[in-house]
């Protein structure tokens, strides 16, 4: 197999892996309490890291920096954002998560601006901000009352995550460079698996839990192909192609997962969801379109 076509491979995979996360979530709820759900999920993949770095013979790093981030890692990545997606996919549909969960590349153009010296927001990027926000506010109105329905809960809930993610994709830019990506994952999967394992068993609703072969299954792929498998890809995706056409996968993952959904669970959306999940994307295309243009002009020459 030639190099080339391992690099093509390896973005598909990751896309529809990505994309099958969601409709996985859901799947893995219908009889097993959120977190719970999360927190085995967190387990098992901790658990194939740590075998992964055995394997490769590598040091979980310990320096005081890397102990911070591990534990601001494991709370503000895993345990609280995972949490609200896991909470709120019992309200809304799969396929509406993930398209709201797309404002992630846009918090995190904002909070570059705010953390890194010398970052600027260009033109394409601040047309692509307020066209994301646009469709995330599109999508919002379809369910917004004074009473605060579970729907508008849950998707407040996936629009905190985003926001959360990324301030911390920003920070780790800023402070985690020197950190191996391997013992990166698997220390704050491990914080984020025993404390919300824990909690799920001691304050969740364990009369409704039940492993169903789905719920298990569920569980398992989201721990193997949802999280160890496709961090280990993108890792080595980074290291091959340039980051523009990296970030583009979060254009597509959206996609799958809808078309996941409307086929697997029979999801429908409304228009105006869908039409608020196009400006979505839409931003996230805009926001690359400058270096993603650069990059084909450099292809070309």
């Amino acid at each position: 197999m030639s190099h080339n076509l391992k690099i093509i491979l390896g973005y598909i995979t990751i896309c529809i892996l990505w994309g099958s996360t969601w409709i996985a979530i859901r799947i893995g709820l219908d009889t097993v309490t959120p977190l719970l759900s999360a927190g085995i999920r967190f387990l098992i993949a901790s658990g194939l890291f740590y075998g992964l770095i055995k394997a490769r013979g590598l040091k979980i790093q310990t320096d005081p920096v890397a102990i911070k981030l591990y534990i601001i890692l494991g709370l503000f990545s895993f345990v609280i954002p995972f949490g609200l997606v896991y909470w709120a996919e019992q309200f809304i549909e799969s396929a509406l998560a993930s398209l709201i969960f797309g404002i992630f590349p846009f918090s995190t153009i904002l909070f570059s601006r705010f953390m890194l010296k010398d970052y600027k927001i260009g033109p394409y990027k601040a047309v692509a901000v307020i066209v994301g926000f646009a469709g995330v506010f599109l999508i919002f109105s379809e369910n917004l009352s004074f009473d605060f329905s579970n729907d508008l809960m849950g998707s407040a809930a996936v629009v905190i995550s985003a926001i959360m993610q990324g301030w911390i994709a920003v920070t780790m830019k800023k402070e985690g460079g020197h950190l191996n990506p391997v013992s990166l994952n698997l220390v704050p999967l491990l914080i984020a698996g025993v404390l919300m394992t824990a909690y799920g068993v001691l304050f969740e609703d364990m009369s409704k839990v039940s492993f169903s072969v789905s719920s298990a299954s569920a569980i398992v792929y989201l721990a193997i192909f949802g999280t160890v498998f496709t961090f280990s890809i993108y890792y080595w995706l980074m290291k091959q192609i340039d980051v523009v056409l990296l970030s583009l996968s979060t254009f597509i993952t959206p996609i799958v997962s809808v078309i996941l959904g409307f086929l697997i669970l029979n999801e429908r959306l409304s228009a105006q969801a869908l039409l608020g999940g196009g400006l979505v994307l839409s931003g996230i295309l805009i926001s690359n379109f400058k270096g993603l243009k650069k990059y084909i002009l450099k292809e070309d020459k």
